[in-house]
Protein backbone atom coordinates (compact mmCIF):
# COMPACT_ATOMS: atom_id res chain seq x y z
CA UNK A 1 0.00 0.00 0.00
CA UNK A 2 1.65 3.82 -1.14
CA UNK A 3 2.11 6.23 1.68
CA UNK A 4 -0.78 8.45 0.10
CA UNK A 5 -3.33 5.47 0.29
CA UNK A 6 -2.36 4.74 4.15
CA UNK A 7 -2.56 8.83 4.84
CA UNK A 8 -5.97 9.26 2.94
CA UNK A 9 -7.31 5.93 4.99
CA UNK A 10 -6.08 7.27 8.40
CA UNK A 11 -7.68 10.33 7.68
CA UNK A 12 -11.02 9.04 7.26
CA UNK A 13 -11.15 6.04 9.46
CA UNK A 14 -10.78 8.69 12.09
CA UNK A 15 -13.76 10.77 12.03
CA UNK A 16 -15.74 7.61 10.31
CA UNK A 17 -15.02 5.90 14.15
CA UNK A 18 -16.26 9.17 15.84
CA UNK A 19 -19.27 9.05 13.76
CA UNK A 20 -20.45 5.24 14.53
CA UNK A 21 -19.17 5.80 17.94
CA UNK A 22 -21.36 8.75 18.45
CA UNK A 23 -24.79 7.61 17.17
CA UNK A 24 -23.99 4.38 19.12
CA UNK A 25 -23.85 6.51 22.37
CA UNK A 26 -26.64 8.78 21.18
CA UNK A 27 -28.64 5.79 20.21
CA UNK A 28 -28.23 3.73 23.51
CA UNK A 29 -28.40 6.83 25.70
CA UNK A 30 -31.76 7.65 23.59
CA UNK A 31 -33.32 4.12 23.55
CA UNK A 32 -31.87 3.33 27.54
CA UNK A 33 -34.10 6.61 28.62
CA UNK A 34 -37.20 5.39 26.70
CA UNK A 35 -36.83 1.78 28.37
CA UNK A 36 -35.33 2.14 31.54
CA UNK A 37 -39.02 1.62 33.08
CA UNK A 38 -39.04 -1.03 30.68
CA UNK A 39 -35.85 -3.03 31.92
CA UNK A 40 -36.86 -2.08 35.76
CA UNK A 41 -40.53 -3.82 35.16
CA UNK A 42 -38.21 -7.27 33.90
CA UNK A 43 -35.32 -7.40 36.83
CA UNK A 44 -32.62 -6.77 34.32
CA UNK A 45 -29.32 -6.62 35.72
CA UNK A 46 -26.69 -4.32 34.18
CA UNK A 47 -24.91 -7.13 33.08
CA UNK A 48 -28.45 -7.83 31.01
CA UNK A 49 -28.83 -4.29 29.78
CA UNK A 50 -25.21 -4.32 28.27
CA UNK A 51 -26.19 -7.69 26.69
CA UNK A 52 -29.34 -6.02 25.37
CA UNK A 53 -28.11 -3.61 23.33
CA UNK A 54 -24.79 -5.57 22.41
CA UNK A 55 -27.49 -7.84 20.45
CA UNK A 56 -29.43 -4.63 19.40
CA UNK A 57 -26.19 -3.12 17.65
CA UNK A 58 -26.08 -5.00 14.84
CA UNK A 59 -29.60 -3.74 13.35
CA UNK A 60 -28.46 0.05 14.27
CA UNK A 61 -25.40 0.11 12.84
CA UNK A 62 -26.43 -1.83 8.90
CA UNK A 63 -28.65 1.50 9.02
CA UNK A 64 -26.20 4.42 10.46
CA UNK A 65 -22.97 3.20 8.60
CA UNK A 66 -23.93 4.98 5.43
CA UNK A 67 -25.17 7.99 7.06
CA UNK A 68 -21.69 7.84 9.45
CA UNK A 69 -19.44 7.20 6.07
CA UNK A 70 -20.99 10.04 4.16
CA UNK A 71 -20.23 12.23 6.75
CA UNK A 72 -16.76 11.64 7.68
CA UNK A 73 -15.42 11.43 3.76
CA UNK A 74 -17.27 14.82 3.60
CA UNK A 75 -15.26 15.97 6.56
CA UNK A 76 -12.30 14.42 5.48
CA UNK A 77 -12.38 15.54 2.01
CA UNK A 78 -13.13 19.05 3.08
CA UNK A 79 -10.30 18.90 5.10
CA UNK A 80 -7.80 17.73 2.52
CA UNK A 81 -9.52 20.51 -0.12
CA UNK A 82 -9.11 23.27 2.23
CA UNK A 83 -5.46 22.62 3.52
CA UNK A 84 -4.73 22.17 -0.51
CA UNK A 85 -3.79 18.62 -0.27
CA UNK A 86 -6.01 17.67 -3.11
CA UNK A 87 -4.68 20.33 -4.93
CA UNK A 88 -1.00 18.79 -4.41
CA UNK A 89 -2.31 15.48 -5.60
CA UNK A 90 -3.44 16.16 -8.34
CA UNK A 91 -0.15 18.69 -9.57
CA UNK A 92 1.89 15.61 -9.01
CA UNK A 93 0.34 13.01 -11.39
CA UNK A 94 -2.39 11.35 -9.52
CA UNK A 95 -5.42 11.48 -10.72
CA UNK A 96 -8.66 11.99 -8.21
CA UNK A 97 -9.80 8.54 -9.72
CA UNK A 98 -6.73 6.69 -8.52
CA UNK A 99 -6.39 9.23 -5.29
CA UNK A 100 -9.76 7.78 -3.83
CA UNK A 101 -9.33 4.22 -4.77
CA UNK A 102 -8.86 3.50 -0.81
CA UNK A 103 -12.38 5.38 0.05
CA UNK A 104 -13.82 3.08 -2.48
CA UNK A 105 -12.37 0.18 -0.97
CA UNK A 106 -13.69 1.42 2.43
CA UNK A 107 -16.72 1.49 0.89
CA UNK A 108 -16.95 -1.95 -0.37
CA UNK A 109 -15.76 -3.62 2.63
CA UNK A 110 -18.44 -2.03 4.56
CA UNK A 111 -20.96 -2.59 2.54
CA UNK A 112 -19.99 -6.45 2.58
CA UNK A 113 -20.04 -6.41 6.54
CA UNK A 114 -23.70 -4.82 6.37
CA UNK A 115 -24.61 -7.36 4.00
CA UNK A 116 -22.89 -10.00 5.86
CA UNK A 117 -24.72 -8.57 9.19
CA UNK A 118 -28.00 -8.71 7.31
CA UNK A 119 -27.75 -11.96 6.39
CA UNK A 120 -26.59 -13.38 9.76
CA UNK A 121 -27.03 -11.55 12.53
CA UNK A 122 -29.80 -8.93 12.51
CA UNK A 123 -33.00 -11.31 11.59
CA UNK A 124 -32.42 -12.81 15.02
CA UNK A 125 -31.59 -9.52 16.84
CA UNK A 126 -34.82 -8.90 18.00
CA UNK A 127 -35.49 -12.65 19.00
CA UNK A 128 -32.44 -12.48 20.72
CA UNK A 129 -33.10 -9.38 22.70
CA UNK A 130 -37.11 -10.40 23.71
CA UNK A 131 -35.00 -13.46 25.29
CA UNK A 132 -33.19 -11.37 27.22
CA UNK A 133 -36.17 -9.21 28.25
CA UNK A 134 -37.76 -11.97 29.49
CA UNK A 135 -34.87 -13.89 31.25
CA UNK A 136 -35.31 -12.55 34.69
CA UNK A 137 -39.37 -12.91 34.79
CA UNK A 138 -39.07 -16.32 33.22
CA UNK A 139 -36.72 -17.30 36.27
CA UNK A 140 -39.09 -16.22 38.53
CA UNK A 141 -42.14 -17.87 36.69
CA UNK A 142 -43.93 -15.11 36.36
CA UNK A 143 -43.09 -14.14 32.44
CA UNK A 144 -45.48 -13.47 29.56
CA UNK A 145 -43.57 -15.33 26.36
CA UNK A 146 -43.18 -13.76 23.59
CA UNK A 147 -41.71 -16.40 21.63
CA UNK A 148 -45.63 -18.39 21.55
CA UNK A 149 -47.58 -17.11 18.76
CA UNK A 150 -51.52 -18.04 19.00
CA UNK A 151 -53.46 -19.64 15.85
CA UNK A 152 -50.47 -20.26 14.30
CA UNK A 153 -51.51 -20.92 10.26
CA UNK A 154 -49.18 -21.67 7.38
CA UNK A 155 -49.72 -23.69 3.64
CA UNK A 156 -46.80 -25.67 2.41
CA UNK A 157 -48.31 -25.66 -1.06
CA UNK A 158 -45.46 -28.10 -2.68
CA UNK A 159 -46.48 -31.21 -0.45
CA UNK A 160 -50.34 -29.94 0.01
CA UNK A 161 -50.15 -29.64 3.53
CA UNK A 162 -51.88 -27.04 6.22
CA UNK A 163 -50.65 -26.86 9.48
CA UNK A 164 -53.13 -25.11 12.21
CA UNK A 165 -51.83 -24.99 15.45
CA UNK A 166 -53.35 -23.46 18.31
CA UNK A 167 -50.21 -21.85 20.09
CA UNK A 168 -46.95 -22.20 18.98
CA UNK A 169 -43.22 -21.82 20.61
CA UNK A 170 -40.77 -20.28 18.27
CA UNK A 171 -37.93 -21.73 21.05
CA UNK A 172 -38.73 -24.58 21.89
CA UNK A 173 -41.47 -25.96 19.08
CA UNK A 174 -43.87 -27.41 20.80
CA UNK A 175 -47.07 -27.21 19.28
CA UNK A 176 -50.71 -26.45 21.24
CA UNK A 177 -53.53 -28.71 19.43
CA UNK A 178 -51.79 -29.09 16.31
CA UNK A 179 -54.14 -29.62 13.00
CA UNK A 180 -52.53 -31.01 10.27
CA UNK A 181 -54.79 -31.35 7.23
CA UNK A 182 -53.06 -33.48 3.88
CA UNK A 183 -54.51 -33.73 0.55
CA UNK A 184 -53.22 -37.20 -0.78
CA UNK A 185 -51.98 -38.15 -4.32
CA UNK A 186 -56.38 -39.88 -5.02
CA UNK A 187 -57.59 -36.58 -3.65
CA UNK A 188 -58.97 -37.80 -0.56
CA UNK A 189 -58.28 -35.12 2.86
CA UNK A 190 -56.50 -36.85 5.86
CA UNK A 191 -56.64 -34.69 9.28
CA UNK A 192 -54.28 -35.57 11.83
CA UNK A 193 -55.54 -33.81 15.36
CA UNK A 194 -53.30 -34.00 18.28
CA UNK A 195 -53.01 -32.44 21.82
CA UNK A 196 -49.40 -31.99 21.82
CA UNK A 197 -47.17 -31.60 18.71
CA UNK A 198 -42.85 -31.43 19.31
CA UNK A 199 -39.71 -32.38 17.38
CA UNK A 200 -38.09 -35.85 18.66
CA UNK A 201 -34.89 -36.11 17.17
CA UNK A 202 -35.48 -34.97 13.22
CA UNK A 203 -38.96 -36.62 13.34
CA UNK A 204 -42.56 -34.60 14.18
CA UNK A 205 -44.02 -36.43 17.00
CA UNK A 206 -47.70 -36.25 18.26
CA UNK A 207 -49.71 -36.82 21.74
CA UNK A 208 -52.87 -38.26 21.80
CA UNK A 209 -53.41 -38.19 17.98
CA UNK A 210 -56.74 -39.34 16.04
CA UNK A 211 -56.74 -39.23 12.44
CA UNK A 212 -59.61 -38.79 10.01
CA UNK A 213 -59.66 -39.95 6.46
CA UNK A 214 -62.32 -38.80 4.03
CA UNK A 215 -62.77 -38.39 -0.07
CA UNK A 216 -65.04 -35.49 -0.86
CA UNK A 217 -68.41 -35.29 -0.05
CA UNK A 218 -67.73 -37.54 2.75
CA UNK A 219 -68.59 -36.64 6.82
CA UNK A 220 -65.04 -36.45 7.84
CA UNK A 221 -66.36 -37.56 11.68
CA UNK A 222 -67.13 -40.83 10.22
CA UNK A 223 -64.04 -41.80 9.21
CA UNK A 224 -61.49 -41.55 11.88
CA UNK A 225 -58.64 -44.21 10.61
CA UNK A 226 -56.09 -44.36 13.80
CA UNK A 227 -56.41 -43.30 17.64
CA UNK A 228 -53.21 -43.54 19.70
CA UNK A 229 -51.30 -42.09 22.49
CA UNK A 230 -48.03 -41.33 20.00
CA UNK A 231 -47.39 -40.87 16.67
CA UNK A 232 -44.50 -40.00 14.58
CA UNK A 233 -44.60 -39.02 11.15
CA UNK A 234 -41.28 -38.64 9.18
CA UNK A 235 -43.31 -37.56 6.06
CA UNK A 236 -43.83 -33.92 7.19
CA UNK A 237 -40.48 -32.20 6.41
CA UNK A 238 -40.86 -28.91 7.27
CA UNK A 239 -38.03 -28.15 9.80
CA UNK A 240 -38.84 -26.02 13.13
CA UNK A 241 -36.62 -23.53 11.28
CA UNK A 242 -38.85 -23.60 7.90
CA UNK A 243 -41.88 -22.91 10.48
CA UNK A 244 -40.67 -20.45 12.43
CA UNK A 245 -39.50 -18.02 9.10
CA UNK A 246 -43.13 -18.95 7.90
CA UNK A 247 -44.83 -17.82 10.57
CA UNK A 248 -42.64 -14.90 11.01
CA UNK A 249 -43.18 -13.68 7.82
CA UNK A 250 -47.27 -14.68 7.55
CA UNK A 251 -47.36 -11.97 10.74
CA UNK A 252 -45.40 -9.32 9.21
CA UNK A 253 -47.63 -9.87 6.11
CA UNK A 254 -50.63 -9.14 7.65
CA UNK A 255 -49.17 -5.88 9.41
CA UNK A 256 -47.10 -5.02 6.58
CA UNK A 257 -44.35 -3.91 9.67
CA UNK A 258 -41.55 -5.94 8.55
CA UNK A 259 -38.73 -3.94 7.89
CA UNK A 260 -35.94 -5.06 5.12
CA UNK A 261 -33.25 -5.93 7.66
CA UNK A 262 -35.72 -8.54 9.83
CA UNK A 263 -35.26 -11.00 7.94
CA UNK A 264 -32.70 -12.43 5.65
CA UNK A 265 -32.36 -12.21 1.43
CA UNK A 266 -32.30 -15.87 1.75
CA UNK A 267 -34.97 -16.60 3.82
CA UNK A 268 -37.63 -14.02 1.85
CA UNK A 269 -36.26 -15.92 -1.13
CA UNK A 270 -36.92 -19.12 -0.03
CA UNK A 271 -40.58 -17.92 1.03
CA UNK A 272 -41.21 -16.75 -2.39
CA UNK A 273 -40.19 -19.62 -3.95
CA UNK A 274 -42.43 -21.85 -1.88
CA UNK A 275 -45.34 -19.87 -2.55
CA UNK A 276 -45.13 -18.81 -5.86
CA UNK A 277 -48.98 -19.99 -6.61
CA UNK A 278 -50.89 -18.94 -3.84
CA UNK A 279 -49.50 -15.66 -2.61
CA UNK A 280 -51.92 -12.69 -3.45
CA UNK A 281 -50.30 -9.72 -5.81
CA UNK A 282 -50.01 -7.86 -3.01
CA UNK A 283 -48.34 -9.76 -0.91
CA UNK A 284 -45.67 -10.77 -3.75
CA UNK A 285 -45.63 -7.19 -4.31
CA UNK A 286 -44.39 -6.35 -0.95
CA UNK A 287 -42.36 -9.02 -0.53
CA UNK A 288 -40.70 -8.79 -4.05
CA UNK A 289 -39.79 -5.09 -2.79
CA UNK A 290 -38.54 -6.19 0.25
CA UNK A 291 -36.00 -8.52 -0.86
CA UNK A 292 -34.51 -6.20 -3.38
CA UNK A 293 -34.23 -3.49 -1.31
CA UNK A 294 -32.16 -6.08 1.40
CA UNK A 295 -30.07 -6.97 -1.89
CA UNK A 296 -29.71 -3.15 -2.50
CA UNK A 297 -29.09 -2.02 0.88
CA UNK A 298 -25.37 -2.84 1.37
CA UNK A 299 -24.59 -1.16 -2.01
CA UNK A 300 -25.38 1.99 -0.24
CA UNK A 301 -21.90 2.78 1.37
CA UNK A 302 -20.38 2.30 -2.30
CA UNK A 303 -22.95 4.86 -3.45
CA UNK A 304 -22.30 6.90 -0.52
CA UNK A 305 -18.40 7.41 -1.68
CA UNK A 306 -19.23 8.15 -5.14
CA UNK A 307 -21.31 11.04 -3.84
CA UNK A 308 -19.28 12.39 -1.17
CA UNK A 309 -16.04 12.25 -3.21
CA UNK A 310 -17.06 15.06 -6.21
CA UNK A 311 -18.74 17.01 -3.11
CA UNK A 312 -15.87 17.54 -0.69
CA UNK A 313 -13.45 17.44 -3.84
CA UNK A 314 -14.93 20.79 -4.95
CA UNK A 315 -15.18 22.64 -1.39
CA UNK A 316 -12.27 24.39 -2.10
CA UNK A 317 -11.64 26.11 1.54
CA UNK A 318 -15.03 26.27 2.63
CA UNK A 319 -15.27 25.38 6.03
CA UNK A 320 -15.09 21.28 6.82
CA UNK A 321 -18.05 21.96 8.44
CA UNK A 322 -20.57 22.68 4.98
CA UNK A 323 -19.67 18.78 3.98
CA UNK A 324 -21.53 17.77 7.33
CA UNK A 325 -24.05 20.14 5.84
CA UNK A 326 -24.11 18.67 2.80
CA UNK A 327 -24.46 15.37 4.04
CA UNK A 328 -27.75 15.96 5.82
CA UNK A 329 -29.22 17.79 2.66
CA UNK A 330 -27.90 14.13 0.75
CA UNK A 331 -29.39 11.83 3.41
CA UNK A 332 -32.94 13.77 3.70
CA UNK A 333 -32.98 13.43 -0.43
CA UNK A 334 -31.92 10.07 -0.44
CA UNK A 335 -34.37 9.09 2.36
CA UNK A 336 -37.37 10.60 0.06
CA UNK A 337 -36.79 8.95 -3.26
CA UNK A 338 -36.47 5.63 -1.07
CA UNK A 339 -39.55 5.88 0.56
CA UNK A 340 -41.12 7.31 -2.61
CA UNK A 341 -39.59 3.75 -4.31
CA UNK A 342 -40.71 1.67 -1.90
CA UNK A 343 -44.11 2.92 -1.70
CA UNK A 344 -44.59 2.56 -5.42
CA UNK A 345 -42.92 -1.51 -5.63
CA UNK A 346 -45.29 -2.45 -2.94
CA UNK A 347 -47.92 -0.98 -4.21
CA UNK A 348 -47.59 -2.89 -7.96
CA UNK A 349 -47.15 0.58 -9.44
CA UNK A 350 -43.38 0.08 -10.48
CA UNK A 351 -41.58 -3.43 -10.75
CA UNK A 352 -39.84 -4.07 -7.29
CA UNK A 353 -36.03 -3.93 -8.25
CA UNK A 354 -36.49 -0.75 -10.08
CA UNK A 355 -38.02 0.51 -6.36
CA UNK A 356 -35.42 -0.97 -4.52
CA UNK A 357 -32.67 0.38 -6.64
CA UNK A 358 -33.95 3.41 -7.55
CA UNK A 359 -32.15 5.71 -4.78
CA UNK A 360 -28.72 3.83 -5.50
CA UNK A 361 -28.99 4.33 -9.14
CA UNK A 362 -30.22 7.87 -9.55
CA UNK A 363 -27.40 9.12 -6.94
CA UNK A 364 -24.72 6.93 -8.48
CA UNK A 365 -25.57 8.30 -11.73
CA UNK A 366 -25.23 11.46 -9.98
CA UNK A 367 -21.87 10.97 -8.51
CA UNK A 368 -20.41 9.10 -11.52
CA UNK A 369 -21.56 12.52 -13.18
CA UNK A 370 -19.81 14.91 -10.61
CA UNK A 371 -17.16 12.73 -10.38
CA UNK A 372 -16.14 13.19 -14.05
CA UNK A 373 -16.56 16.53 -14.62
CA UNK A 374 -14.15 17.19 -11.36
CA UNK A 375 -11.52 14.97 -12.56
Amino acid sequence: MRLLDRYLLRELLIPLCYCLGGFLIFWIAGDLFNQLSAFKAHHLLAGDVAEYYLVKAPEFLVLVTPIALLLALLYALSNHARHNELTAIRTAGVSLWRACVPYFVVGLVFGAGSFAASEFWVPNSSDLADQILARRLEGAGGAKDKDIQTNAQFKNARDHRIWEIDAYNFRTHVMTRPKVTSILPDGSTRWLIADTGLRVGDVWTFYEVEQFEFKPGEAPASKMTLKTNVLAVPEFTESPERINRELRINRRLSMRAMRATELSTAEVLAYLRLHREDLTPRDAWWLRTQLQEGIAAPWTCLVVVLVAIPFGAASGRRNVFAGVASGIVICFGYFILLRLGLALGSGGLVPAWVAAWLPNASFALAGLWMLRRAG
